[in-house]
């Protein structure tokens, strides 16, 4: 029961938390459970950092359907710490777009639930659970403006193309289990030792590798992500970026380095091709974007592109490469997130590349934050950024992907244009108005994201030890 402990306190937190939003005053509903729900993420997490899990390998619940593990315990952390930013950033918008919604709170508590099941499925079967209780969440929140076309919109296209991605799983799902006769990924693992497998089998395999790689937006199943983005309320935006592609490229890993790693010849091909389109659809599609939060859609691509090498690698430092990686692109995520989020003029938002003209002389310390994050996008050291490129490169080499390597390094070199316009419009453009002063909440997350990121370099082992030896389970085990 200890190794399912903070996923059964976050159920019945959500569902405690409908209940006193359905019951308390709407005008105050709203704030209070999104305040909750932001405290019930810490005490998971607190309840995740305490669950006993051996340094190496497993322990399992639910009759083998749970795995509980250092590779889950770090990635639980960050799916509550993305959602925790999420939730944070969003108490002043709804206030100030009088979008009084206590569901999107509670919706997000669920989402966040479903991603944890994620993390830590150790069976088809619950692989499929976690994925769609996450989805069937971020459906309604990616329409929770319902008044806003686009907003419905976004919902809408995000559906039917999740509900195509879902049925892609549970065929390939089905073609698995037809082939090696279980769910179970340690039974599966058993069965595919031998590193030989039916077509049937490497057929499912496809079908699921498409599905995962719908929920991480990467190429060529990328197609819902800029208008999602763009249409979704901007804090909802600002979730998607951070919390559901980590626990869908933890999936991911997950998936192909446990019961399929004896198979890596015949997956580890399509993780290649497919971290090449993104790295480069990514690096060239933003170039012409004038809507912000339109090229973060397309720089998230990219940067799933750059996660999947480490996973590429199909070694113990592939895998630290993408936690390492996963890890530093939450905070980037939030902080630049945070950043649009103070894009308000006159008591309205603004999304356009063009209204941040001038704002170095306008509002000198919003423009140096945002100046950091691009930076740390774009991979220029000392930032985090980096960091993160860096590790997954070297995993690279040492895997003698030596071709993957280069091309990532070159789409990292093109991308960075897209984030330097940014700055150039920032610092040398002529001003043509002036944001709002910063929300408390805003400027929390802001602040505390920007030393994150600034002064990664000082201590890296706080996230690499962890890393380390969270790879060392999924691998040995």
């Amino acid at each position: 029961m200890a190794n399912v402990a903070p996923e059964l306190f976050l159920a019945l937190a959500g569902i405690f938390l409908l209940m006193f939003g359905v019951f308390s005053p709407a005008e105050r509903a709203t704030r209070s459970v999104t305040s909750t729900a932001i405290a019930a993420m810490v005490v998971t997490a607190a309840m995740v950092l305490l669950v006993p899990t051996p340094e190496s390998g497993h322990n399992v619940a639910f009759g083998g359907l749970f795995r509980a593990d250092a590779f889950g315990t770090f990635m639980k952390i960050l799916v509550l710490l993305g959602s925790a930013f999420a939730l944070l950033l969003s108490i002043s918008f709804f206030e100030k777009e009088k979008i009084a919604r206590f569901e999107y709170p509670v919706l997000v508590v669920f989402a966040t639930l479903g991603m944890m099941m994620m993390v830590s499925a150790n069976d088809l079967m619950s692989l499929y659970m976690g994925l769609e209780l996450q989805s069937l969440s971020l459906y309604v929140i990616a329409s929770i403006n319902r008044d806003n076309l686009k907003s419905s919109e976004a919902g809408l296209k995000y559906f039917v193309l999740g509900a195509l991605s879902s049925g892609m799983l549970l065929y390939g799902s089905s073609l698995i289990y037809g082939f090696a006769g279980t769910t179970n990924f340690s039974l599966m693992a058993s069965h595919f030792a031998g590193g030989q497998a039916a077509t049937g089998a490497v057929f499912g395999l496809v079908f699921v590798i498409a599905a995962l790689a719908f929920k991480v937006s990467a190429v060529p199943f990328h197609m819902w992500t800029p208008d999602v983005y763009e249409g979704a309320p901007t804090p909802v935006t600002a979730f998607f970026a951070a919390a559901p592609k980590v626990a869908a490229m933890s999936l991911l890993v997950r998936v192909l380095i446990g019961p399929f790693e004896p198979l890596a010849g015949q997956w580890q091909q399509i993780v290649v091709f497919v971290s090449i389109a993104s790295m480069a659809f990514g690096a060239v599609a933003a170039i012409n974007q004038q809507n912000i939060k339109r090229l973060m859609a397309y720089s998230s691509i990219g940067h799933m592109g750059f996660a999947l090498v480490g996973l590429a690698a199909n070694t113990e430092s592939g895998v630290v490469g993408v936690m390492v990686y996963l890890a530093i692109y939450v905070v980037m995520g939030a902080g630049t997130f945070a950043c649009i989020l103070a894009m308000r003029s006159q008591g309205k938002a603004v999304e356009r590349i063009d209204d941040l003209a001038g704002l170095a002389k306008t509002n000198p310390m919003l423009a140096a934050t945002l100046l950091l994050f691009m930076f740390s996008m774009a991979g220029i050291p000392p930032l985090a950024g980096f960091f993160s490129k860096l590790y997954v490169f070297v995993a690279a080499v040492e895997a003698h992907l030596y071709a993957l390597a280069i091309i990532g390094v070159v789409a990292s070199v093109v991308g960075a244009y897209y984030y330097l316009r940014i700055i150039k419009v920032m610092y040398f453009d002529q001003p043509t108005g002036s944001f709002d002063a910063m929300t408390p909440s805003i400027r929390a997350v802001a602040i505390v994201t920007t030393v994150l990121n600034g002064l990664f370099w000082i201590w890296p082992g706080a996230v690499v030890g962890p890393a380390l030896l969270a790879a060392k389970s999924i691998i040995g085990g």
